[in-house]
């Protein structure tokens, strides 16, 4: 008897486990804990999983492997450790592709299959990219600025981390655009860290040492992101923005950033990690390689309306 009791003891065990949903981890790197456009990604990315979860019977967890503060080299240890903590699926946003394709490459050699959403590393093996056209964005950031100072003015680009492909295509796009305006001079392309604090520090260095500019292309909003970064009195100085995040709205409304260019970064998580199921359970590739978000303009008459989204992006 007891002989029968443990046979149908571990046969119950066995269906159990059997019918266990399938666990599927897609690990998600994006450049920095502290940027909220990388916390909207998160969001985006964990509401996918819950949805594909459901729809497709299995259990899809995010493993969030992000670090504090941008360091590509960080980024490529957490790809070789999320191989090795068994991930089917990684998006990684590339602080630096010439560090990340080669363990990009080792990831897809592993069987992982590696997509990029907002910076990509045109040269690996990852399949599939989800972002703005970044050359693109950079044209309408300066047709847009242009606009506002009526063609005429000295500018200045503030473009972030000189090593992200995604920001050296922006501040092209802005050169080539720029020359379409002769009334326009570029006094310069202005790197910096990309937090809040080292921004705002370096637009207030760069204006008191070119009180002549007029007008600020703005690659990145990171300045956007502290109160009162902005010291010249509204409309004294165009501004235009990438991003529209809670804290640059602020700016719209105060009449310092008549028009901010909105990616859709809750959609960099959610999209990307679409894809990435598709490609594990169904077998399916995306109909191109690079699939391209539209960029939003926010302005004076959209704003409110426009930052109800974050309440669902930035929940806790």
């Amino acid at each position: 008897m007891r002989t029968l009791i443990s046979l149908l003891l571990t046969v119950a065990a066995a269906v159990t486990l059997s019918a266990a949903p399938r666990t599927i981890t897609i690990g998600l790197v994006a450049k920095s804990q502290g940027n909220p456009v990388f916390q909207a990604a998160r969001v985006g990315a964990e509401d996918a999983a819950k949805a594909l979860s459901e729809k497709h019977g299995v259990n899809i967890r995010i493993d969030w492997r992000t670090p504090n503060e941008e360091d590509a080299q960080k980024q490529a240890e957490a790809i070789e450790q999320l191989v090795l903590a068994g991930a089917e699926g990684i998006a990684v946003s590339c602080s630096d592709a010439n560090k990340l394709t080669d363990a990009i490459d080792a990831a897809v050699t592993n069987g992982v299959h590696v997509a990029t959403f907002d910076s990509d590393a045109p040269m690996s093996k990852r399949f599939v990219t989800y972002g703005i056209d970044d050359i693109e964005c950079g044209r309408q950031l300066m047709d847009e600025l242009a606009k506002l100072m009526g063609g005429k003015g000295t500018i200045a680009i503030l473009a972030g981390n000189q090593n992200a492909p995604n920001l050296q295509k922006r501040t092209q796009g802005v050169r080539e655009a720029a020359a379409k305006y002769p009334g326009i001079s570029i006094r310069g392309v202005y790197y910096h860290k990309e937090t809040p604090q080292d921004a705002a520090a370096k637009v207030e260095q760069v204006m008191q040492a070119n009180p002549d500019i007029t007008g600020w292309a703005m690659i990145g909003g990171w300045p956007l992101f502290t109160d009162n970064a902005l010291k010249w009195t509204p409309g004294s100085v165009k501004c235009v923005s990438v991003d529209a995040l809670p804290p640059q709205l602020a700016y719209i409304r105060s009449g310092h950033v008549p028009v901010l260019l909105a990616q859709q970064c809750y959609e960099w998580g959610k999209r990307s990690v679409e894809m990435i199921v598709d490609k594990i359970i169904l077998k399916k590739n995306p109909p191109a390689q690079k699939e391209v978000s539209a960029l939003i303009p926010v302005t004076r008459e959209n704003v409110d309306a426009f930052a109800k989204n974050w309440d669902v992006w930035l929940r806790k």
